[in-house]
């Protein structure tokens, strides 16, 4: 009955899915993947779209470690504190299976109350040992899952550091591949005086577009087949819908994207730059043009790539979010913490049809 007993205590206890570590992991090795892939872009003929998928690798995979590590960190101390407050069960158990190694086996089927009570108690046991034998491999189980978690956490610094290192690498020779390149073609080349004045006499970023519109172009990429299945040009969340008033009660024709720091800014299919540089108080923009008489205006990056009047093909970088990235310790302890708090950047999202702000939805796919 002790036994029993025992087993209903332990019983109580959860039942544990696959290990979150295993995503850690993964995702380490995706790091280790993007490094190859940088050591090798160099040589490529396409070298700005091999640095291209290096970075977003590096992204993704700095980003899947760090949601990794997280649930890691959560998972060992759930498991940690349920073995703590089970310590006196399992304590307990350990020593009636002690007990129970050590006795010879014909003591432990016999009963004072004779043979009857030592049949009974042997189909006790019978039904009691399945039960035993799947809480020890439990509790087994979780006791390995916490070494492994426990390991992961030791290794994570120097994945990290060695991670956010490749990527700042990346970055770097990224933004020289694009200053380098004279392979896109032009539509037609920026007049500097022109774009001078359209600057100074804007005061607002609708003059300053509708401006833009007015110098109007042959030619072109056309996007309205696509129109309504593009993808945003920036891997993020939108946290404010087109026209929905901020905190201030200030509402804006476009979109706020949240997004990680130094997160790279792509178009998502082949468009015109007609504007890349400072603008008023958007911090660095651009504005591309996917379809004639549609303008679309990405605000708030910390640099910008390209030339006006190119012709960027679908997946070429625009320009880099600013922001300060965490060190790898800083990212243990956000893990430790709970804490995945990493989105702390934004990019504001415009799309303009014949010089008139509309929804981005009508374009683009988001939730």
């Amino acid at each position: 009955m002790r036994v029993l007993a025992l087993i209903s205590l332990l019983w109580a206890g959860p039942v544990w899915a696959q290990s979150p570590a295993d995503d850690a992991l993964i995702a380490a090795q995706s790091l280790t993947q993007a490094r190859t892939a940088l050591e090798t872009a160099s040589g490529r003929s396409d070298r700005v779209a091999a640095l291209t998928q290096t970075v977003q690798a590096y992204e993704d995979g700095l980003a899947a470690l760090r949601d990794g590590l997280r649930r890691a960190a959560i998972r060992q101390l759930t498991l940690e504190t349920d073995l703590e407050a089970r310590s006196d069960e399992v304590a307990r158990l350990l020593g009636v299976l002690q007990t129970m190694g050590r006795a010879p086996a014909p003591i432990l089927l016999l009963h004072p109350s004779g043979p009857t009570g030592t049949a009974r108690s042997g189909m006790m046991l019978a039904d009691v040992t399945p039960a035993l034998q799947d809480k020890v491999t439990e509790l087994r189980e979780q006791l390995d899952e916490v070494a492994i978690l426990r390991g992961l956490q030791n290794d994570a610094l120097a994945i990290l550091e060695d991670g956010l290192s490749g990527a700042q690498t990346a970055r770097a020779e990224l933004s020289a591949a694009i200053a380098d390149r004279t392979d896109l073609p032009r539509r037609f080349s920026e007049d500097p005086a022109q774009t001078a004045v359209l600057l100074a006499s804007s005061e607002t970023l609708q003059a300053f577009a509708s401006g833009l519109a007015q110098t109007q172009t042959n030619g072109g990429p056309d996007a309205n087949t696509v129109k309504g299945n593009i993808p945003l040009p920036v891997d993020g969340r939108v946290i404010r819908m087109y026209e929905e008033p901020d905190a201030a009660g200030i509402a804006r024709p476009g979109i706020l994207i949240a997004v990680r720091p130094r997160a790279l800014v792509t178009t998502p299919i082949s468009a015109t730059i007609r504007y890349a540089g400072p603008l008023l108080d958007y911090g660095n923009v651009v504005i591309l043009e996917p379809a004639a008489d549609v303008m679309w205006v990405l605000a708030g990056l910390e640099q910008v790539f390209g030339e006006v009047g190119q012709i960027v093909p679908d997946g070429t970088p625009v320009g880099l979010m600013g922001g300060i990235i965490t060190d790898a310790q800083g990212i243990l302890t956000e893990s430790a913490q709970g804490s995945a708090g990493e989105r702390t950047e934004t990019l504001y999202l415009e799309v303009r049809d014949r010089q008139s702000a509309v929804n981005p939805a009508e374009w683009f796919v988001f939730q």
